[in-house]
């Protein structure tokens, strides 16, 4: 299953601090239709993401009913991503 959505970078400030985007409700309804087959524990979902020409594996966070995307450390250098940025997100989630 491949989903395509656009939003906010946003910032977590935990003990492990993280930027993620959050996936639209829309699309959020597709992933929880193939969760249980794919989730790994905690409602993750394996999945291979995109913005711009930068590809990497990360894992859907489930969050207040929908999903976050993290976006690692190497994907903001190379996108030159920002909190508050809007970007496009590609993920592609082996069902």
């Amino acid at each position: 299953m491949e989903l395509e959505f656009s939003g906010d970078v946003w910032f977590w400030r935990g003990p492990s601090p993280w930027h993620f985007v959050t996936v639209p409700d829309e699309e959020c309804g597709a992933l929880e239709a193939v969760a249980s087959r794919v989730s790994y524990g905690w409602g993750m979902i394996p999945v291979r993401a995109r913005i711009g020409p930068t590809t990497w594996t990360t894992s859907l966070f489930p969050k207040d009913g929908a999903y976050a995307v993290p976006l690692k450390f190497a994907v903001l250098r190379a996108e030159q991503i920002e909190v508050g940025d809007l970007v496009t997100v590609h993920l592609c989630v082996d069902t």
